[in-house]
């Protein structure tokens, strides 16, 4: 089941994205910024499990990001990433919101919702606010991708 995380997902949240961050597959989230960003975050839960959860990031009035997109390993090739980026997109339509971005190294996978490559100079500015936190930055080899809805 898909739904809007709660305050009791936010270590779950933090244990899943860290598993990809500590292998450099995305920046890692204290706490803190977990709890302050707990809306942005929809979570797959099954059986009382957390397998999945991804957070749509809004930057600007027409413009928001897909990110902290991550799947329990032991849940993989399940559907669970596609339904919660999903969902990320539908609630970016409901809001009324122009575009999406994400930066990935999975671009096959966003390729599937309509994602193209782009430029990371196409984005504004405000967006590289968490790129400096990142151990990668300024030589980041994330690819851009946007999706225009």
């Amino acid at each position: 089941m898909i739904r809007k995380a709660k305050i009791s997902d936010v270590k779950e949240i933090q244990k899943l994205l860290t598993s990809f961050a500590s292998r450099g597959e995305m920046l890692s989230r204290s706490l803190s910024e977990l709890y302050e960003a707990l809306r942005d975050f929809y979570v797959f839960e099954e059986e009382g499990m957390l397998l999945g959860t991804s957070a749509l990031h809004i930057v600007w009035e027409d413009l928001a990001e897909v990110r902290s997109v991550a799947v329990a390993e032991s849940a993989g090739r399940r559907g669970i990433g596609s339904q919660v980026v999903g969902a990320c997109i539908d609630e970016a339509r409901t809001l009324g919101l122009k575009r999406l971005f994400c930066l990935t190294y999975k671009p096959d996978f966003f390729a599937k919702f309509g994602f193209k490559i782009a430029d990371k100079s196409e984005l504004p500015h405000k967006v590289w606010g968490d790129c400096i936190k990142c151990v990668k930055f300024p030589d980041c080899d994330e690819i851009a991708m946007v999706l225009d809805l």
